[in-house]
């Protein structure tokens, strides 16, 4: 494993030959993994202006999803064999008037305690919620904590110098502090966590490196990440950063290898649909993750980027010489009662337990 920014950088800045002795290294015989999922988007309302972004809206229509058309949603992706809620929405959304007022005459104060009420009503239709909304507090990450299955927050970059670039200049979210300090509470919590790093923002690769460090250090310190994204960013037409180059193949293939050589207990996903005609070499390089892959809902993110059928997927897979694997929002290894409240532990030994068989 490696503990040095000297040597990260080391295998960081490798050309040539090297470059597959390091994919070698990195790449293990196992299964890849997705989960089938359904991503609703709550609201596009959003604190932060990130010049990657084409997400948020001042002036979302609708300013937020009603309970009655979440929860057909949730019916709809039952039907299709889905077994996760993917629950995003941007950061502080409340603190827009839209939101505010419909949350108010939903009965709810805040988004926190309206994002409970739908991930009580997903938990008990039979879906398992995974939550990211953004920085949020020790408190709040404890009461969802009960009707959540996994729970996640991407740091994207522990340099705080982004935040003088387009990157995040307008984004107080994007403070890698906040960041950091919400991850150190989910583990606090014994929350299974989702995070990553998003690849090719203006972040020199002494800054991949340190965030890299960051992420192992947390790790080493709580043991609750699930999953690692190794996300490339991607220019759109009309972002600030529409400009901003992509990082190259080759960036990206070392940023995988480099982050399975350092997390050995933890998944490395690289998200399908943004990287469709390179797939294979990414599994080649370490991933062993897909991420959650639905078969109903577009990545409101990446809305130009649809995700590949599951048959396509697995075609993919198994040409580099994997087996597709399906999972549950928290991986295996964190089906217990220490990282689960008993509501979500009971919903999985009832609803699920083919996932849980050599997990108990």
């Amino acid at each position: 494993m490696l503990h040095s920014k000297d040597e990260v950088l080391e295998l960081l800045l490798m050309k040539g030959q090297d470059i597959l002795d390091l994919m070698k290294r990195a790449c293990e015989p196992g299964n890849v993994t997705y989960s089938r999922n359904i991503f609703i988007p709550l609201t596009r309302a959003c604190r932060n202006r990130c010049g990657y972004c084409t997400f948020r809206s001042d002036t979302p229509e609708p300013p937020l999803l009603e309970p009655e058309d979440v929860m057909g949603e949730v019916r709809r992706a039952l039907s299709l064999g889905c077994t996760e809620a993917l629950f995003t929405f941007g950061e502080d959304a409340h603190e827009f008037p839209g939101v505010r007022d419909k949350l108010e005459s939903l009965g709810f104060g805040d988004m926190t305690d309206y994002t409970y009420h739908l991930c009580e009503l997903t938990l008990d239709a039979g879906l398992l919620p995974h939550t990211n909304m953004g920085v949020i507090g020790y408190h709040e990450l404890r009461m969802l904590k009960e009707v959540n299955a996994s729970m996640g927050l991407m740091l994207e970059s522990a340099s705080p110098r982004l935040m003088e670039t387009d990157a995040h200049r307008e984004s107080p979210g994007k403070d890698p502090r906040l960041r950091i300090k919400m991850i150190e509470d989910a583990g606090r919590l014994r929350i299974p966590f989702t995070t990553g790093l998003l690849i090719g923002i203006g972040e020199t690769l002494e800054e991949r490196a340190e965030s890299l460090l960051e992420l192992r250090r947390i790790q080493d310190s709580y043991g609750h990440i699930q999953e690692i994204i190794i996300q490339n960013f991607r220019s759109k037409p009309g972002i600030p950063m529409e400009n901003q180059r992509e990082p190259s193949l080759l960036e990206m293939v070392k940023m995988v290898a480099v982050a399975k050589i350092m997390f050995p207990d933890v998944s490395i996903q690289v998200p399908p649909n943004l990287n469709r005609e390179t797939g294979e070499v990414f599994l080649l390089a370490g991933a062993d993750d897909w991420g959650g892959v639905s078969p109903i809902s577009r990545d409101y993110v990446n809305p130009e980027a649809p995700w590949p059928e599951i048959d396509e997927l697995k075609r993919i897979t198994e040409s580099a010489g994997f087996a597709l694997e399906e999972r549950l929002p928290v991986y295996r290894k964190f089906i217990s009662r220490e990282f689960l409240s008993s509501r979500v532990m009971e919903r999985i030994e009832e609803l699920y337990p083919r996932f849980i068989e050599t997990a108990l």
